[in-house]
């Protein structure tokens, strides 16, 4: 009688064993995922209209740019570098939050913008997803060369407004660094104003929608709420 308690406690131990073996085993497997894989992200904002949407729910690759080592900058096995076009995932430079913009220009590109209209190196861009709601045009800031170079690579155009918003640069992007914008041009915060973004900051390339919803939409009105056509859609 006490051989048959003694085995059944035993598998009882050894079934709770594998169970706690299990957990942890999924908690590590998610733990790398989230860490090196993957990261999940909302939208907060309409500063990526049309191309995301308030209430669009992604996936960013985080490997592409290479794996970051934890508690410090430096990465290892990167795929490629960012490139202009990419739709990149980063940590806000100026506070403790993430956002996602469109990179147009890399370390070494020269850009400027006039009348809304974007130039890098001289060239025009052919931007069919950019989005304007304002007709206005804001005249450009007057400031020399150096002074401009200057004053936005220290993040001193933050609150200048329409004034580096329609008329921008010509400015030289450091080596190391991005220049980002938003595709609702007249509606977003970003290297206009708050300077280069440093790669150490970059989380990962937007990659695609596994989920979107309406927030305009009320909750019992669940199947109009979801934007069933968006999910699965891959970021561009």
């Amino acid at each position: 009688m006490k051989a048959h308690i003694k085995k059944k406690r035993s598998k009882e131990k050894s079934k709770l064993r594998g169970w706690i073996e299990d957990i942890i085993f999924v908690g590590v497997a998610v733990f790398l995922i989230r860490t090196y894989v993957v990261h999940a992200f909302r939208i907060p904002s309409g500063s990526m209209e049309p191309t995301l949407l308030v209430g669009d729910f992604l996936f960013a690759n985080k490997f592409i740019y290479g794996l970051k080592i934890p508690f410090s900058h430096k990465r290892v096995l990167r795929i490629r570098e960012p490139k202009p076009g990419d739709i990149v995932i980063f940590r806000a430079p100026y506070e403790r939050r993430n956002l996602v913009k469109r990179c147009i220009a890399v370390g070494g590109d020269t850009v400027e913008i006039r009348n809304k209209v974007v130039y890098v190196n001289g060239k025009k861009l052919n931007e069919p997803y950019v989005k304007h709601i304002d007709p206005n045009i804001y005249p450009p800031l007057k400031l020399g060369v150096n002074d401009y170079q200057r004053d936005w690579e220290q993040g001193r155009f933050f609150r200048m407004g329409g004034y580096v918003r329609d008329n921008f640069g010509p400015v030289v992007v450091p080596k190391g660094h991005l220049f980002m914008m938003g595709d609702n041009r007249d509606n977003s915060l970003d290297s206009r104003f708050w300077g280069p973004l440093d790669e150490k900051y970059i989380i990962g390339e937007a990659m695609i929608l596994y989920f979107s919803w309406n927030n305009k939409v009320p909750f019992y009105k669940i199947w109009a709420k979801v934007r069933w056509k968006r999910i699965g859609h891959i970021i561009r």
